[in-house]
């Protein structure tokens, strides 16, 4: 009778620590799942896929991805903030960042893409690593960080290691930054000689007057002289002798 009054009284106990750990391990669940999944979805802060039945997780995450897209309307406005000169200085966004590959040589290409659904590699690219970094053709200061200042050209996404989705997303922001004008276009600069343009030699020289305007004489004295050679012009007749009249 004892041993069953003890049963009883421990079975409750053990319930209530078994729940206790389910809702510990709900939460933590609930906060990689903010850490991983929002910098994914850094461009949908209001998706679907975010909806959770916990009402409670929902203003959780909402909040956080509130605070992390305080620089969407804007985003310009980030790379003049104490958060991004603490994070990276006066060196560019790339400048740190190591690839991770097999081999001591590096691949032509980069990955695809650091973002799959919801789920981020484990070493993802300057861009995608921070979800503050947002691609617009008005962000200059970040934009010129993938130009050369020497030659005006886009530097490969294998030394910058921006995978292959943003790297045509910043193609195409450059492309309409330049034609707003916000960045400068260098065209390569052509030191030609006037010689070859000048009009002093015969070739291109003015049209001389015909010395006599007789019927019958050609314009210019040395074209009358011309004779072609018998061999050539038989062998050229006897080829076109069908079309010959």
């Amino acid at each position: 009778m004892a041993a069953s009054l003890r049963s009883v009284v421990r079975a409750p106990c053990r319930v209530f620590l078994l729940l206790q750990r389910a809702q510990q391990t709900q939460k933590t669940h609930e906060v990689l799942r903010v850490q991983f999944i929002a910098p994914a979805l850094r461009h949908f802060f209001h998706s679907s896929k975010l909806s959770s039945s916990d009402g409670v997780g929902d203003r959780g995450i909402e909040s956080s991805l509130e605070s992390l897209s305080r620089y969407k309307d804007k985003p310009w406005e980030y790379l003049e903030s104490e958060e991004y000169i603490e994070r990276y200085g006066s060196k560019p966004v790339w400048s740190d960042y190591r690839r991770n590959h097999k081999g001591g040589i590096p691949p032509q290409k980069t990955r695809k893409t650091c973002i799959r659904g919801d789920k981020i590699c484990g070493n993802p690219c300057p861009i995608c690593r921070d979800p503050n970094i947002i691609i617009h053709y008005q962000n200059v200061n970040l934009l010129q960080q993938f130009i050369s200042p020497y030659t005006g050209i886009v530097y490969d996404p294998t030394r910058t290691g921006v995978c292959m989705k943003q790297q045509k997303l910043l193609n195409t922001a450059i492309e309409t930054a330049r034609e707003h004008g916000l960045i400068s276009s260098q065209l390569p600069f052509v030191d030609y000689s006037a010689e070859d343009y000048a009009n002093s030699h015969g070739a291109v020289g003015h049209t001389p007057s015909p010395p006599t305007t007789t019927l019958g004489e050609p314009w210019y004295p040395w074209y009358g002289n011309i004779e072609p050679d018998e061999r050539e012009l038989a062998r050229v007749k006897k080829i076109y002798k069908a079309y010959l009249k």
